[in-house]
């Protein structure tokens, strides 16, 4: 793993804990920002281990958002912080495991509940994609990347605006500068 990437983790670990841990700051909208600053790293690195941050992430988030009650914050949180460990002593096999861990321990959360946690970690692995996409990754690359089908990527690539993703520049803007060229 690269150490610029092993140490944004752990930042990134840091944040999600403290967020997690005092119930009047776990606060979704923070989750989602620090899931989509995860995928910075996968766009310059290309590597499945901010991309599996990333949609942990988004996935404790949306888990929150909808289900509030339910959710064990105290086993969550006990388990990023073994995650945090094992990657800041370097036991990157360890890492990997206890986030598999994590993902295991959301989906079986309620036996209903497990579904929608397949789903939104489908759906954030297609978003995830686009945002690669989005920062100059090839969409075969982002999809392989992700381990999803470049036809489910397409397809909600089709469907977004890409400068709202990327924080490109705007159809006004594009249109005005295409106009100046001609006057």
């Amino acid at each position: 793993m690269n150490e610029v990437v092993k140490k944004d983790i752990i930042s990134v670990l840091n944040e999600v804990i403290t967020i997690i841990g005092v119930e009047e700051e776990r606060d979704v909208i923070d989750l989602m920002e620090l899931s989509n600053h995860t995928i910075h790293n996968a766009s310059i690195f290309q590597d499945e281990d901010s991309v599996s941050i990333a949609i942990l992430i988004y996935s404790i988030s949306k888990v929150i958002q909808r289900r509030e009650g339910k959710l064990n914050y105290k086993s969550i949180s006990a388990l990023l912080g073994d995650a945090k460990n094992h990657l800041t002593v370097g036991n990157v096999d360890k890492y990997r495991k206890t986030i598999r861990k994590l993902f295991d321990f959301i989906s079986t959360i309620d036996s209903k509940l497990k579904l929608y946690v397949e789903a939104v970690i489908n759906q954030a692995e297609i978003r995830k994609g686009s945002k690669l996409y989005a920062h100059g990754i090839s969409l075969g690359r982002a999809s392989e990347i992700l381990g999803i089908s470049q036809w489910e990527l397409m397809s909600y690539v089709g469907k977004t605006n890409l400068t709202n993703i990327a924080g490109g520049v705007g159809i006004k803007q594009r249109l005005q500068y295409a106009r100046s060229l001609f006057k």
